[in-house]
């Protein structure tokens, strides 16, 4: 199977410019969730601040890692958006030279680390940011697209009148591999939002905790502490030190 061309995986100015304008509803659920671990807090992949300044307005100190300068620029126009230290970089290799009661890492982004090697590394790039009792936090939806017909689909996100929106998706499974594309058709013509993702299962990310010297501690089927069953669409993953 082929590959989308031509994409590049920073998220680039319109990326950054439109990425507030679809809020999942969750936020503050989020920041709830997040806000019981601690003082300090350190977000990998950042991006505009969806999370991060809620969060901080809720009286943790957050720091984030980011790899897109224009991201960090849209969350530098929002109000104390600049109280916000990003350290630029991948969030797989790059450090703060500090340490947090908590690293989190949310909406499905650990997924935009393309290789398992990769996956691996953000798990032990966040031990080494944790204190002796902090707790990294893993959001992600889990992965249905195996049973799809041929690995590939098309499922309708939005049908107005003056648009719809479409998924389109390919699934490699001997690499975990998703292509995936937002399609927005309007009479203003089409509009593309590519995304490539390698995805995993719980099981798999457990594994690479115990690679990077953390165990799990709980996981709940979403941010309101419902238990995660056989028909959760996501989990979320707290791990601690295993020692």
């Amino acid at each position: 199977m082929g590959r989308v061309k031509g994409f590049n995986p920073s998220f680039g100015p319109e990326t950054a410019q439109n990425y507030d304008n679809s809020p999942r509803g969750d936020e503050d659920d989020t920041v709830r969730f997040l806000a019981a671990f601690g003082k300090s807090a350190l977000e990998f992949a950042v991006g505009t601040g969806r999370i991060a300044l809620p969060l901080a307005q809720a009286g943790v100190a957050v720091d984030g890692i980011e790899l897109s300068p224009h991201m960090v620029a849209r969350m530098r126009e929002k109000p104390g958006g600049d109280d916000i230290p990003v350290t630029m970089g991948d969030m797989s290799q790059t450090g703060t030279g500090r340490t947090y009661d908590l690293v989190y890492l949310v909406y499905n982004t650990i997924t935009n680390l393309l290789t398992q090697d990769d996956q691996v590394r953000c798990f032990e790039n966040a031990a080494r940011h944790l204190t002796p009792d902090g707790v990294f936090v893993v959001e992600c939806g889990l992965p249905s697209w195996v049973a799809r017909p041929r690995h590939q689909f098309i499922d309708v996100e939005a049908v107005e009148v003056d648009h719809v929106r479409l998924d389109v998706n390919r699934f490699d499974p001997s690499t975990q591999i998703l292509d995936e594309n937002h399609v927005r058709i309007s009479a203003d013509g089409i509009r593309f939002g590519p995304i490539k993702t390698r995805q995993a299962y719980p099981s798999e990310f457990d594994l690479m905790a115990r690679i990077a010297g953390l165990r799990l501690r709980e996981r709940r089927g979403g941010w309101n502490g419902e238990p995660f069953v056989a028909d959760s669409r996501r989990h979320v993953s707290v791990y601690e030190r295993a020692a």
